[in-house]
């Protein structure tokens, strides 16, 4: 199961909204074994619409401040902005992190933008439930 406020899950489907028509990718950041607590926008170099690829600088300064917060990366998304919230062949091969939650988000139908996310594990997709839940920020 993932936990996500209403604030992470709002910034990350506002996030790909925003990119839409291309993929927005990033990631939600947080206590090692916790849940997530910042939302992390990243670049998407590969400016398509059915791809995505972080601009390794970028992470790099992300992953060092992650690093000096002693946070981890709890959470990795991208968009999807034609098809469903599942992982692609690419997708799974660029699963690396077993403790990750891979989230998708699809703006396929940009009224009704879909979260689903998923544990992806030497090659195998298992659906989790995201519960979208918690105070709300003021």
């Amino acid at each position: 199961m993932l936990l996500l406020t209403p604030e992470l899950a709002d910034a990350v489907t506002r996030h790909a909204l925003a990119e839409h028509p291309l993929e927005a990718c990033g990631l939600m950041a947080g206590p090692a074994g916790g849940t997530p607590t910042r939302h992390v926008p990243l670049q998407n170099t590969a400016r398509a619409s059915d791809a995505f690829r972080f601009d390794a600088r970028e992470q790099l300064a992300v992953w060092r401040e992650l690093e000096a917060r002693n946070e981890v990366p709890r959470v990795l998304y991208h968009s999807h902005t034609a098809s469903r919230a599942y992982p692609s062949r690419d997708d799974v091969a660029f699963a690396a992190d077993p403790t990750a939650h891979y989230l998708i988000v699809s703006t396929a139908d940009r009224t009704n933008p879909e979260l689903r996310s998923y544990r992806i594990v030497g090659g195998h997709v298992i659906e989790e439930t995201v519960v979208v839940a918690g105070p709300a920020s003021r």
